[in-house]
């Protein structure tokens, strides 16, 4: 329609010029038309359907679509109760809640709880990202607020729903603590019109409105939007455990042939610290991989792949000189060499196939998820990172910097034995101590730990050097593989 208008407009003005009609004031009255429409889009003009993305009610996900976050579910299906049952919550005299924070790293799965309380609450729901709201101009931000609650409430009305759901990500960027920025007060003015149509939020009429918002950083927010009244209720949101693991493997892979389901209790174990976005894309990698092959299925090696990739990134085309590579395969030969001395079926494979920054990589298999660790256990971490660079040092006589990240970690595990009160300083505030005296300590522990991690590689030299020929030849090991190089030399 709007082609067609422009068109006849155009052929109209045209048409006017030929008959000989003066068509100049027309067109400076178009031309100042369209200078105000420009000035007024500048200054944060919006267009009705522009006020955040819509989602229609019967194009959302349910809770049974998300995996992994059963407590976070709980407690966001507790917190809707006010939509659900606006009657009984009325009888009982219960104040609705405003808002709910959704707390959590990234990819753990925030905007789809936000779209499943929707589902489930039969409501409109309009999404919109913090950084939306910033603009340099003056009272751009704030007018975006308020039209995104009229989009709310008119879009409700309009598809007969009883309530809408606002969704903003990225809370962090529109919340953070007023007198935080230095360059202007647009974001102040933003939030203080956030705040106030959350205090004008009247949730015994429809429609009803519930605001969701998304942050992974909490401790930036203004202590007036998360103070009772406005966002009532923090949900966390965090990393799945294993049996959430498994269940997101099993909603990514419901679509998906697979050769062999009990593969997914070991990828399930061996993904540690991944997330529900993590767990999808390896998913789908897997299918890619087992595409590429024209495999019917999806094998157990493909997964595998998958894991490295999504882990580490694609493989490298470069090609490293046959002495870099040496190094490397001795390298991640000395990595996994400790990690089974010390703990007894821990790799889960080894490459010295490039991917990413890394030429080479070794990857534990977890036996469990561990939240806590004594002394003993981080030692052993520490000893494991030294092991390559150490392990260098016993067949070349020198280190290299491939191994600059694993004494970062190291350094950072011994920086965490320090803070936790684990160290020779005892129990101590790990802001308070003086820098060079953390330094001492932490040096202390690494140069122990070091001599440790190389009397243990000497004493397994003979299996250090079979298994570099071994993945030397191969490239990439797996766990079976491994453990038949190595069964019966470790003890």
């Amino acid at each position: 329609m709007k082609e067609i208008a422009a068109g006849s407009g155009l052929a109209m003005i045209i048409f006017m010029a030929i008959i000989g009609f003066n068509v100049t004031p027309v067109l400076l009255l178009l031309a100042l038309a369209a200078a105000f429409y420009l000035f007024a889009q500048s200054q944060g003009g919006i267009k009705f359907m522009q006020g955040g993305e819509s989602i229609k009610l019967d194009a959302g996900i349910s809770f049974a679509d998300i995996g992994g976050q059963q407590t976070a579910i709980q407690e966001l299906k507790e917190a809707l109760q006010f939509i659900v049952k606006a009657e009984e919550i009325v009888k009982m005299g219960i104040r609705p809640l405003k808002g709910v924070l959704l707390v959590g790293p990234p990819g753990t799965g925030k905007t789809l709880l936000a779209r499943a309380a929707a589902t489930l609450t039969s409501s409109v729901f309009l999404s919109a990202s913090g950084s939306e709201f910033v603009e340099m101009y003056a009272g751009v931000g704030a007018k975006r607020v308020r039209q995104l609650f009229r989009d709310a409430r008119k879009k409700a009305a309009g598809q007969k729903a009883r309530s809408a759901i606002i969704f903003i990500d990225e809370l962090e960027v529109l919340g953070a603590c007023r007198g935080t920025h230095n360059s202007h007060m647009e974001y102040d003015q933003t939030l203080n019109q956030l705040l106030v149509e959350m205090d004008g939020i009247e949730g015994n009429h429809d429609p009803r409105i519930l605001v969701i918002a998304a942050t992974n950083r909490a401790d930036m927010l203004d202590p007036a939007l998360v103070r009772p009244g406005r966002f009532d209720r923090q949900v966390q949101v965090g990393l799945p455990d294993r049996v959430g693991r498994r269940q997101i493997l099993d909603i990514h892979t419901r679509n998906k042939p697979i050769a062999n389901p009990d593969v997914l209790d070991e990828i399930a174990q061996a993904t540690f610290g991944f997330s529900g976005a993590h767990l999808e894309s390896l998913a789908n990698e897997a299918a890619i991989l087992a595409l590429r092959e024209d495999a019917t299925a999806i094998e157990n090696r493909h997964f595998s792949e998958a894991i490295n990739k999504v882990i580490l990134g694609e493989k490298l085309e470069r090609k490293p000189s046959d002495e870099e590579i040496n190094r490397v395969a001795v390298h991640e030969s000395g990595h996994a060499i400790v990690s089974e001395m010390l703990n007894t079926g821990s790799v889960s494979a080894l490459t010295i196939v490039p991917r990413g920054q890394a030429l080479g990589f070794m990857r534990k298999s977890p036996k469990d998820d561990q939240y806590l660790y004594t002394r003993e256990e981080l030692e052993q971490q520490i000893m494991v990172a030294l092991g390559g660079a150490i392990a260098e040092e016993i067949k070349f006589g020198n280190r290299s910097t491939g191994a600059a990240g694993d004494f970062d970690q190291a350094w950072q595990t011994a920086r965490q034995i320090v803070e936790a009160g684990l160290s020779g300083l005892g129990i101590v505030k790990g802001g308070h101590i003086p820098e060079k005296l953390m330094f001492e300590e932490c040096q202390q522990i690494i140069s122990a730990i070091e001599e440790q991690t190389r009397d243990l590689l000497n004493s397994y030299m003979d299996v250090l050097y079979s298994l570099t020929e071994a993945i030397l030849e191969e490239e990439s090991i797996d766990r079976e593989r491994f453990q038949e190089l190595v069964s019966g030399a470790l003890i």
